[in-house]
C-alpha cells in the first residue's frame, strides 16, 4: 500500500522517491516463497508440525502463501511499473492458477474468506496485465456472480473456513459486497447487471451519516 501511494505522489526529490520505491519493491518481491506465492510475515514458513504444539489451538502458527497477499503483491508491482512478464510476477500468477478452487474462487487468509481471496486475486491479476478473457479469470468472475444474494448484496459466513457448503454464502454485509464489486470490476471490462445490483444494494444500506 505504501509503495502504491508513493508511486502516485509528488516529491521534492524525485531521485529519493525512486530509490525508496525501488528498495521497497525489491524487499517485497524478495519475500516470495519457493512455491511462487506470498505470505504475511515470512517466506517458506510451512512446517505444519508447529500447529500441533499446545499453544496452537487455532492451528494457525504457520505462514503459508495465500491468494489475498499474492494478489496484493501483484497489484503493488503493477503500481510501480512491473508487468506480467517479470519473473516474480510470472511465478505469482502461476501460483494463483494452481491454487484456484475447483469452484473458481480463492480462499483468503486475512479476510472472510473466499469472497475476500477472490477479489484480491482478481485485482492483482488485472493490474499486472493478465488477460481477463482467459478461461480461469472468467471462472472466478462467474463464481462471484453465482454467490450474489437475491437482494443484490454479498455475504460469507465464517463457517466457510471449515465447511465448503458456506463458500461465498452468508448474510449480506457492506464490506463483502464491496469486495465482490471490486472483484467484478477487475474481472470484466464492463459493468454487469450483477455489479449494478451490488452497487444499488450498497446505496440502499447507507445510513443518514453517510456510512
Amino acid at each position: 500500500m505504501i509503495l502504491s501511494v508513493l508511486a502516485e505522489s509528488s516529491a521534492d526529490d524525485p531521485e529519493a522517491k525512486a530509490r525508496s520505491i525501488r528498495a521497497g519493491a525489491n524487499w517485497v518481491m524478495g519475500m516470495q516463497s519457493r512455491d511462487g506465492g506470498f505470505a504475511a510475515f515470512d517466506a517458506d514458513q510451512t512446517a505444519t508440525w508447529l500447529n500441533h504444539v499446545p499453544l496452537a489451538d487455532v492451528e494457525a502458527v504457520v505462514d503459508p502463501s495465500c491468494a489475498d497477499l499474492t494478489g496484493r503483491v501483484l497489484e503493488m508491482m503493477a503500481s510501480v511499473g512491473y508487468r506480467a512478464d517479470h519473473p516474480v510476477a510470472t511465478r505469482a500468477i502461476e501460483w494463483l492458477k494452481r491454487n484456484q478452487s475447483a469452484e473458481g474462487g480463492w480462499r483468503g487468509r486475512w479476510g472472510i474468506n473466499f469472497i475476500y481471496g477472490t477479489f484480491s486475486a482478481l485485482s492483482g491479476l488485472r493490474a499486472i496485465g493478465v488477460d481477463i478473457n482467459e478461461a480461469w479469470i472468467k471462472r472466478a468472475v462467474n463464481w462471484l456472480k453465482s454467490k450474489q444474494n437475491p437482494d443484490g448484496g454479498w455475504g460469507e459466513s465464517p463457517l466457510s473456513d471449515k465447511d465448503s457448503a458456506w463458500h461465498g454464502r452468508g448474510t449480506c454485509t457492506a464490506s463483502q459486497t464491496a469486495w465482490a464489486l471490486i472483484g467484478l470490476i477487475a474481472g470484466e471490462d464492463g459493468l454487469s447487471e450483477h455489479a449494478m445490483r451490488g452497487a444499488q444494494w450498497l446505496s440502499e444500506q447507507q445510513n443518514d451519516d453517510g456510512a
